[in-house]
């Protein structure tokens, strides 16, 4: 494969716009939360922290493994379903959701000193599947003029209104965070290779927005079909094999499936369970995650990613010294304060014991 494909070229003055989006992003949080617990800048409204498990393709092909993705290898994780918009409100805005994904038990050096001795890997997706912005410069203009205020944002939309268009595009109003597909939106490295991943519901029944909706009614979905059955998503993975059609340093760009389809790697298999105790949301409130909390062999690329590894490495620990939480989250499935119950453990085993609704 030639070297073309994973090339990295960071441009003049990236280095500068990332100083910049990262104070303006931290003066941020400080101004909205001076009392109180302080959230994440994106995604602060979780739906709810899961319980779930990886399992790696028995067949997978040799061209698709990795050490990390290894047939038959599974992996206890956790999985983090939220709103993007940095002010928490009623679900039923649009919006952009996320899926935030850590495995336990990867071993091996970390690219990031956030968590780095824990034995984990992070995946973060969101249900778009290109970046607003081609790059960090164009992204930290974009970042301003939306948190600027209303007079900002409506000068900003009519100079860049095709920069404004397709982020309006990318909102979404969804029923149940369980049966949305959900994207890397950025390049990361899959072994040698370079990739973008996917996570796509394999859901039969869907949903449907309720008639008069409750502010939370996402988390109120998760809760009802999880009590019912177990939840499956197919982990993919899109190669990269043009560099012109499917670049690394501009993430607005779609790759197109017709040049490198999507392949399914790995299963996520999210067992019935009860989650929404107060226990376990603050779990999920004080657990980190960070693209760049990954092995070498899946590192983030292109200089959106260089960006997100400054500020998820700066932001988390900022949330850490105002909420007096720690250096580093410690990630177990056993939660400090919930006690375990033994007929729900008994769900959360290995293997494949999937049920759904009829």
């Amino acid at each position: 494969m030639s070297s073309s494909l994973t090339a990295e070229k960071i441009p003049a003055g990236e280095a500068r716009h990332i100083k910049d989006l990262l104070q303006h992003m931290q003066a941020k949080l400080r101004q909205r939360y001076g009392k109180g617990v302080m959230l994440r800048h994106d995604h602060p409204k979780m739906h709810g922290l899961v319980r779930a498990y990886l399992i790696v393709e028995p067949g997978l092909p040799a061209e698709l493994q990795t050490p990390v993705f290894q047939p038959h290898r599974r992996y206890r994780s956790w999985v983090r379903f939220s709103n993007l918009h940095p002010v928490p409100r009623p679900d039923l805005h649009s919006d952009l959701r996320g899926m935030a994904i850590k495995l336990t038990g990867v071993a091996g050096d970390k690219l990031s000193a956030d968590d780095s001795v824990e034995q984990t890997q992070d995946f973060l997706l969101q249900s778009t599947e290109t970046c607003v912005a081609p790059d960090v410069a164009q992204y930290a203009r974009w970042h301003r003029a939306m948190s600027g205020g209303a007079s900002g944002a409506f000068w900003y939309c009519l100079r860049h209104w095709k920069t404004a268009f397709r982020g309006w595009q990318m909102m979404l109003k969804c029923a149940n965070p369980l049966h949305i597909a959900y994207f890397s939106v950025t390049p990361f490295l899959f072994g040698k290779q370079v990739v973008k991943f996917a996570v796509v519901p394999a859901t039969r029944t869907l949903d449907s927005l309720p008639d008069h909706p409750a502010d939370d009614f996402l988390r109120s979905a998760m809760v009802e079909q999880l009590a019912q059955e177990d939840v499956v998503f197919d982990f993919m993975v899109q190669v990269q094999t043009d560099p012109v059609r499917m670049p690394v340093e501009d993430a607005s760009v779609l790759w197109p499936e017709a040049l490198s389809p999507f392949r399914k790697v790995a299963t996520i298999r999210i067992p019935r369970q009860e989650f929404d105790s107060e226990a376990q949301r603050d779990y999920g409130e004080q657990m980190m995650f960070n693209p760049w909390n990954a092995v070498a062999e899946h590192r983030p690329v292109g200089g959106i990613n260089r960006a997100r590894k400054a500020m998820y490495e700066a932001l988390n620990a900022l949330r850490r010294q105002h909420n007096h939480t720690g250096e580093r989250t410690v990630v177990s499935w056993d939660i400090p304060g919930q006690e375990q119950d033994r007929s729900q453990n008994s769900r959360l085993q290995w293997g494949n014991t999937t049920q759904f609704r009829q």
